[in-house]
């Protein structure tokens, strides 16, 4: 884990409203990439920064085990037009720590990485967190995702 200030940025996306009781994120968001893909979402994305997906978990109810909102979009660089049935959300500028998820897209690895950050002490914000689909994330047999978690400033 390497910690890292992160300047404020802007995303358009889709998103769920989900929880990880009974499971449950594990129905949605999968769900929720199957649509991003399915109807081609970054396509339709305008202003965009760049091609890496952001997969986003904000507006926390309280922590990591109660309903929290996913978003899946890309970065843009304004909100001038935001598509019907889309959000704009702005990711703060902060401190966050950085953890890199690697292995077989086939077995879970960035899930499995969620598993230890849920249970490494952390000064967790519960703002807004999210992982960075870009080229390193495109080979399924050996794949990096980075994921950033929000931290109280200290």
């Amino acid at each position: 884990m390497i910690q890292e200030y992160i300047a404020s940025f802007k995303v358009i996306g889709i998103s769920v409203r989900t929880t990880n009781e009974n499971n449950q994120a594990a129905t949605d968001i999968p769900a929720l990439w199957e649509r991003f893909m399915k109807e081609e979402i970054a396509r339709q994305i305008p202003n965009k920064a760049g091609d890496d997906i952001y997969s986003i978990y904000t507006s926390y109810e309280k922590d990591h085990t109660r309903p929290y909102t996913t978003v899946l979009g890309c970065r843009v660089t304004s909100f001038d037009q935001v598509p019907s049935g889309m959000e704009a959300l702005e990711i703060a500028a902060g401190n966050y720590a950085c953890f890199t998820a690697t292995g077989k897209m086939s077995e879970g690895f960035v899930f499995n990485e969620w598993l230890k950050i849920w249970s490494t002490p952390l000064p967790r914000k519960y703002t807004t967190d999210f992982e960075v689909y870009g080229a390193k994330a495109q080979d399924p047999e050996y794949a990096e995702v980075p994921i950033f978690i929000a931290l109280e400033n200290e």
